[in-house]
């Protein structure tokens, strides 16, 4: 069982190109651990840190008790799979497999040794060892049900055939620690679903620990004990899934966890007859008081962005005495178990459909809303979240 540690390390390429700065991180014995961001935000670098394919600038690396900044990936003791599975193309399934554990003895594949031999008990020994490797093979084929293949080149495989035998591969070597690079990203939606099953179920059966690297926050959230966001090579936040998603410590990571992205609103948070409003183009909202405290810290008025997901606003036919809180559907989306509304608010302010407040909210799949309907809407006010206009902080969460 082992753990692995970061410690301010940071990664600079030449032309002084900061890809990860300053990051420390520690991934728990036997801990699944997603590193989630968009392209270019430092997480595959981190990963290959860990792998040793990449040299860190500054910080230390730790895979169990052991500093590991200038020991070769080979010794690591860590098993990686790529996005593009780097199988070997005239090799058999069953000898990219086992390839990985002949090279253990002595650099060359058992046949090849078994000429040189000239003791019976050197013979013996290697016999038992072939059999451990075939035995091995066997057991991980057979667990991600790819028996059937072993006999087949890479060539006649599908992409998700490729992507278990890649699994099997780093599987049989038993290794400590397993570093995943986007290896869902070339599989369709039904084999991506399929996958991260078989990935999970593979987590709970041989309790190794794992670190994953997606740009897929679908992915992050079903397979990740917890998330570490990261965004231009730094960490955004670290938590479980519902952390990130509930709880988002800045705009960064309410705008990128969560399917369709949170709702942003510029506007004021104003005191009124001892009320905390939150007010912008078309909306007032009261806030819960909850809340208030964290909001304020004192001032009379600040400026904020409200952040709102699809789920937390609630849409009524009709309109709003004075218009304020509604507006008009200007699309609907059916996506099976539920229906997306993409609604522009109401606005003396808006002379053109296109400068109105846009929301995008979710509603029952059967709702009785369609296009060019007007509605009113309501706010779960306690999933309510405020940004800092500059900082991109959350404001609503007490960072004591």
């Amino acid at each position: 069982m082992t753990s692995v540690s970061l410690a301010s390390v940071s990664k600079v390429f030449p032309g002084d190109v900061v890809a990860v700065n300053n990051i420390s991180l520690d991934v728990a014995d036997s801990e699944f651990l997603v590193l989630l961001g968009p392209s270019g935000c430092g997480k595959s670098t981190t990963l290959r840190i860990i792998a040793g394919l990449e040299d860190v600038t500054d910080g230390e690396i730790r895979i169990g008790n052991r500093i590991v900044n200038d020991v070769a990936p080979k010794d690591r003791d860590i098993a990686m799979v790529f996005q593009n599975y780097a199988l070997y193309p005239h090799m058999s399934v069953y000898k990219n497999m086992s390839f990985g554990l002949e090279l253990r003895y002595g650099g060359n594949s058992l046949h090849r040794i078994w000429k040189r031999l000239t003791s019976p008990t050197e013979a013996a020994n290697l016999a038992a060892k072939r059999r451990g490797i075939r035995e091995a093979v066997r057991q991980t084929a057979q667990a991600l049900r790819i028996e059937h293949l072993l006999n087949r080149m890479p060539r006649q495989l599908s992409g998700g055939e490729r992507q278990r035998v890649a699994l099997g591969r780093a599987i049989v070597r038993q290794p400590a620690v397993f570093l995943f690079d986007e290896p869902l990203s070339n599989l369709d939606a039904k084999l991506r679903m399929e996958t991260r099953r078989e990935l999970s179920e593979l987590h709970q059966r041989l309790s190794t620990t794992m670190v994953y690297v997606t740009h897929d926050q679908t992915e992050a959230m079903t397979l990740g004990q917890r998330i570490v966001v990261m965004k231009n090579g730094e960490i955004e936040q670290i938590g479980n899934p519902m952390e990130v998603y509930d709880r988002p410590e800045t705009r960064f990571v309410a705008s990128f966890i969560g399917s369709p992205p949170m709702n942003f609103v510029a506007g004021n948070l104003t005191q009124n007859d001892g009320k905390l409003l939150f007010v912008a183009s078309g909306l007032k909202i009261e806030i819960d008081q909850k809340q208030q405290q964290n909001l304020m810290a004192g001032d009379k008025q600040r400026n904020a962005e409200l952040g709102v997901r699809a789920e937390d606003v609630i849409v009524e036919k009709g309109v709003i005495d004075g218009g304020m809180n509604s507006g008009r559907v200007s699309l609907c989306e059916s996506l099976g178990d539920s229906k997306l509304l993409y609604i522009s608010v109401n606005s003396e302010l808006s002379s053109k459909q296109g400068d109105a407040t846009k929301l995008v909210c979710r509603v029952e799949p059967r709702a009785q809303i369609a296009r060019g309907d007007d509605v009113r809407l309501r706010f779960k006010t306690e999933n309510l979240h405020f940004f800092h206009l500059d900082s991109g902080d959350n404001l609503v969460l007490d960072r004591g």
